[in-house]
C-alpha cells in the first residue's frame, strides 16, 4: 500500500489517486525505452550507447508522494517514469522545489553522490534564490521532512515490506539495478558492465553500467523540468558531486542543458580495465560531446577528480565557456567561497545577472638569473581582487590512476602570496629538487557584490561574501627544469610551522569557522623528521584544556594548564595511538598532521574495526601556537 502524508490536501490528494492509476495502467506490451541489441552487439562508442533513446518521448506518470511549505517554497516529493526495461517499469524518487507563485524560473538537476541522499535543502535554498531544482534520489535515498528514507528503508522498499512503519515508496529500478551503496544485487559492480541476471544486456555493454542507467534517470528529470509550469524549458542546468559530478558530465551532452557544474568527478574516470568501458563511458568521452558552459571545482588533492587531469578536460570540451575553481589542500570536500562557484554560474548562464571574471591566465619563467623559477599571474580585475594566492608542489606525477590515491590526498602545496606589480601579480618558486616535476596553479578571491547563500556539497548551508577563480594547473617535468637550469634552493628544515605570515593557507580545514587545523606538510621531503627526533611545539590557552594532536591515524592528547604563559609540548611516536590503543611505532612515511580539540580515531579492517574518540569539548577562545619543529632528542627543547 502506499502511504499518504497528512499534510495533503484534498486536490493534492486527488491528484495523487490519478497518478497512481495511471502509474499502474502501464500496458504489460509496453515498448522497452531501450532498443534491444542486434546480434548482441553492445554499443561500441557514445553515439551507440544513447542510439534509440529520446528522454521526451514516454510518459512521466509523476507521482506526489508527500508535499510541504517551507520559507515562500513549495517542496514536493515525487516519482516519475524513468522508463521500461526489460518489460519492467523503473521509477525514479526526488526532491522538487520552486518558489511559491513562480513561473518562468530556470531549473536545475541536482544529483547526489555515492552515499549521499537525494536532499530538500538543496531545493530549498535554490529557490530562494529564484530556481526549481529536482533533486534526484537515483540511490533511493531521500532526506526530507517527514519522508526520510535511508538505507534501512531502501531495504524495506526492496522487500516491499509495505506494512512496516517507516516504510516509504522510493525509487524502483525494476528489473534493472541503478542502486548504490549499497545496490540491490550483492554481485553488483556500479562501474562494471559485465552482464548479469540485473543488467540489461545480456553481453558486457555500457548499457548494463549504473553509470549509463543513472545518467537516463538524470536526463528524465529535465523532462520533468521541462513540464512543470513554473519553469522555463529553455534554461536549464545540471550540478553534481562525486559521483554526481560524473553524472553530470553524462547528463550535460543532452543539447537541453544550457550551464553545468560538475565537481569532485568527470574528469579523471579515464583507467578502466575494459577498453569497451574506456570508449562508452569514460570521462573524455562525454567531455568531448559537451557544448554548454560548465565550470569545474576540483580541490586540488580530490582522489576522485584529480586536479592533474583537469587541463585535458578543459582541452576537450566543445564549449569556450569554461571556468575552474580549485581549492588548496581539500580532498572531495570545499568550503563557500569555492561551492559558491556553482550557483553563481547558473546566475550568469541562466539568469544573466551575473558575470564571472575571465581565468587568471600565468606566463613561468624558468630560467632567472637566480635560478628559481617565477610565475606571473594576469587577473580580471572587473570584480574586487582580495588576494592573489599561487600554490605549487612537486608531489605530483603525470598521469595519476586511482591507485595513487594516498599520494594525491595527501600532496602538499607551498604557498605564495603573489605580489603586484601594476597591471599583474608575480611570485617566486623555490624548489627542492630537478628530479621532480613542477606543478603550480594560481587562485583569484574575488569580493561579491552581494552575499551567495546556498546548500554545499554534503548540504551544510553555508554564505559566501568571496568568490575564488582558478587558473588551469601548469606542470613541467624534470626534463626542463633540468634543461633550465633552475637551482635546487629548498633545503631540510626543522621548523615545520612558525605560524607568521600567512600560515594558515598552507593548512587547511572544512570548517572555517572553528580553529582546528589540517596540513600535509609532514609529506613534503623538507618537512621529514631526522632520525630520532621529537616532535615539539608551545601552546598557549587561556584555560585548561585538552589539546589532542593527530599524525595520519594516530593521536596524542597534550593536557594544557590554561594562563598567559606558553606551555611548551614534547611528543615520540610512542605518544601517537589509533583507534586500537596501538602506538606509532616512528616518523617514517607519515603524511599529515593536525591540531584539534577532538578526534574520532579508527584502526582495523571494517568488520572488526575499533574506533575510540580523543579530546573533548573546547573551552574558551581558541589556542595560539609557536614554534612547530622537529627536535634531536640531545637537544634541550625545554
Amino acid at each position: 500500500m502506499l502511504r499518504v502524508s497528512p499534510l495533503l490536501g484534498c486536490n493534492v490528494l486527488l491528484t495523487l489517486l490519478l497518478s497512481i492509476a495511471a502509474s499502474g495502467a502501464v500496458s504489460a506490451e509496453a515498448p522497452d525505452t531501450l532498443p534491444a541489441l542486434q546480434n548482441n552487439q553492445a554499443p561500441e562508442n557514445l553515439d551507440q550507447m544513447w542510439s534509440g533513446f529520446d528522454p521526451r518521448d514516454e510518459p512521466l506518470d509523476v507521482e506526489l508522494l508527500h508535499q510541504w511549505e517551507e520559507d515562500g517554497v513549495v517542496l514536493r516529493v515525487v516519482r516519475f517514469r524513468i522508463g521500461i526495461f526489460k518489460g519492467q517499469k523503473a521509477t525514479l524518487a526526488a526532491v522538487y522545489g520552486f518558489p511559491q507563485g513562480a513561473s518562468g524560473v530556470p531549473g536545475l538537476v541536482q544529483i547526489h553522490g555515492g552515499g549521499q541522499y537525494a536532499d530538500y535543502k538543496a531545493c530549498l535554498t535554490n529557490a530562494k534564490r529564484g530556481y526549481a531544482t529536482v533533486s534526484i534520489a537515483w540511490a533511493g535515498r531521500i532526506s526530507a521532512p517527514e519522508y526520510r528514507v535511508g538505507p534501512d528503508q531502501v531495504k524495506l522498499f526492496w522487500d516491499q515490506k509495505t506494512d512496516a512503519p517507516d516504510y516509504k515508496p522510493t525509487t524502483d529500478w525494476g528489473a534493472v539495478d541503478g542502486y548504490h551503496a549499497p545496490s540491490r544485487n550483492a554481485g553488483n559492480q556500479f562501474p562494471s558492465g559485465k552482464a548479469a541476471p540485473w543488467t540489461l544486456d545480456p553481453v558486457e555493454s555500457p548499457r548494463n553500467s549504473g553509470w549509463f542507467l543513472c545518467a537516463v534517470a538524470a536526463r528524465r528529470a529535465l523532462t520533468f523540468l521541462q513540464r512543470q509550469p513554473e519553469v522555463d524549458p529553455e534554461r536549464l542546468g545540471v550540478y553534481g558531486h562525486s559521483m554526481g559530478g560524473k553524472l553530470t558530465v553524462l547528463t550535460a551532452i543532452d543539447d537541453r542543458v544550457q550551464a553545468a557544474a560538475p565537481s569532485c568527478g568527470g574528469i579523471s574516470d579515464r583507467y578502466n580495465d575494459s577498453e569497451l568501458f574506456r570508449n562508452t563511458l569514460g570521462d573524455d568521452v562525454s567531455l568531448k560531446h559537451i557544448r554548454c558552459p560548465i565550470i569545474f571545482l576540483s580541490p586540488a588533492n580530490d582522489f576522485h577528480g584529480r586536479i592533474g587531469d583537469l587541463p585535458k578536460a578543459v582541452g576537450e570540451i566543445q564549449s569556450r565557456q569554461w571556468r575552474v575553481t580549485c581549492s588548496p589542500h581539500h580532498n572531495h570536500q570545499d568550503t563557500a567561497p569555492y561551492e559558491a562557484a556553482t550557483l553563481l554560474w547558473f546566475d550568469q548562464h541562466l539568469k544573466r545577472n551575473f558575470v564571472f571574471p575571465a581565468t587568471p591566465e600565468t606566463n613561468l619563467t624558468l630560467q632567472t638569473s637566480d635560478g628559481i623559477p617565477t610565475i606571473r599571474i594576469d587577473a580580471d580585475t572587473s570584480l574586487p581582487i582580495e588576494s592573489v594566492d599561487v600554490y605549487y608542489t612537486q608531489d605530483g606525477k603525470p598521469n595519476e590512476t586511482p591507485s595513487d590515491r594516498d599520494d594525491v590526498v595527501h600532496r602538499y602545496w607551498h604557498h605564495v602570496a603573489a605580489k603586484r606589480q601594476e597591471k599583474s601579480w608575480t611570485g617566486s618558486l623555490p624548489i627542492s629538487s630537478t628530479e621532480k616535476p613542477l606543478w603550480v596553479y594560481a587562485n583569484v578571491t574575488y569580493t561579491l557584490p552581494q552575499p551567495v547563500e546556498g546548500a554545499g556539497y554534503y548540504y551544510r548551508q553555508y554564505r559566501s561574501e568571496p568568490i575564488n577563480l582558478s587558473s588551469l594547473i601548469r606542470t613541467v617535468p624534470p626534463q626542463q627544469l633540468q634543461q633550465s637550469v633552475v637551482t635546487p634552493t629548498q633545503q631540510p628544515q626543522t621548523t615545520i610551522e612558525d605560524f607568521a605570515g600567512d600560515w594558515q593557507k598552507e593548512w587547511f580545514t572544512y570548517r572555517p569557522d572553528e580553529w582546528p587545523l589540517t596540513t600535509n606538510k609532514p609529506n613534503a621531503d623538507i618537512y621529514h623528521a631526522p632520525p630520532d627526533a621529537v616532535l615539539a611545539v608551545d601552546v598557549k590557552a587561556d584555560q585548561q584544556n585538552t589539546l589532542v594532536v593527530r599524525i595520519d591515524d594516530h593521536a596524542a592528547e597534550v593536557e594544557l594548564d590554561g594562563g598567559d604563559a606558553w606551555q611548551p609540548v614534547v611528543l615520540t611516536p610512542a605518544d601517537f595511538c589509533d583507534g586500537g590503543d596501538e602506538p606509532l611505532a616512528d616518523w617514517e612515511n607519515i603524511r599529515q598532521l593536525e591540531l584539534s580539540a577532538t578526534e574520532r580515531l579508527q584502526s582495523g579492517q571494517r568488520r572488526d574495526r575499533k574506533t575510540r574518540v580523543v579530546g573533548g569539548q573546547w573551552k574558551g577562545p581558541p589556542p595560539q601556537f609557536r614554534n612547530l619543529r622537529w627536535v634531536s632528542k640531545e637537544v634541550d627543547v625545554l
